[in-house]
């Protein structure tokens, strides 16, 4: 099973996918949790601080960005994803493409239809179709506040102005609509969140 969970930042998408791996290990199940572009894995960590931790000294171009970011996924696709699934494995992916398309594509001005062919051309059909996907959605004052109490010096794209985050907001809607992605209210507790989670996969609450 593959299920990705998307969102703006702030949104909670690491915390419950941690949460969804440890719903499936109680099941016995083989679990791998890929924080796109970051991972259990030092090729995609070292992208990762490159375009987020360093990018906001480099300044990088928008479509270096998104040539990183497929070669992140790319990896992380090949050497964890794709070994668990063929042994019957659950992947849980805190972002994928969509997070492309709504920073790059929608926020930084890159060709949208660009970023799908990049994306369509360098990985199977299997990566961007997930058996579930969730894009979790706050408010921007949540959000915000979420950040601000992370106790961690923000990452390259979370310091771009008001008018960034507003597009890649509206981004991830319209990604909802053209991509059927269903959309989740994140401002509740962590454990309501989660229960919507496990609901809208038709999963018993308790395991």
């Amino acid at each position: 099973m593959y299920i990705v969970i998307e969102g703006q930042d702030g949104t909670g998408k690491s915390t419950q996918a941690k949460l969804l791996k440890d719903y499936f290990e109680k099941q016995g199940k083989k679990v791998v949790v890929m924080d796109e572009p970051d991972g259990d894995l030092k090729q995609a960590h070292d992208i990762h601080d490159l375009i987020l931790v360093r990018g906001k000294d480099y300044n990088m171009e928008p479509m270096t960005n998104v040539l990183l970011f497929t070669a992140a996924r790319y990896e992380l696709w090949r050497k964890i994803a794709e070994p668990t699934l063929r042994v019957g494995g659950v992947v849980i992916s805190a972002r994928n493409w969509w997070s492309t398309l709504a920073y790059q594509g929608y926020g930084e001005g890159v060709s949208r239809s660009k970023i799908i062919k990049i994306t369509h051309e360098s990985l199977p059909e299997r990566y961007y179709k997930p058996d579930h996907g969730f894009i979790l959605t706050v408010s921007d004052e949540i959000r915000e506040k979420r950040q601000s109490g992370r106790g961690k010096s923000k990452e390259t794209f979370e310091l771009k102005p008001d008018d960034f985050q507003q597009r890649v907001n509206h981004a991830y809607l319209k990604i909802a609509t053209e991509f059927n992605v269903k959309t989740l209210d994140a401002s509740g507790t962590i454990e309501e969140v989660f229960k919507s989670i496990i609901t809208s996969l038709q999963l018993p609450l308790n395991g």
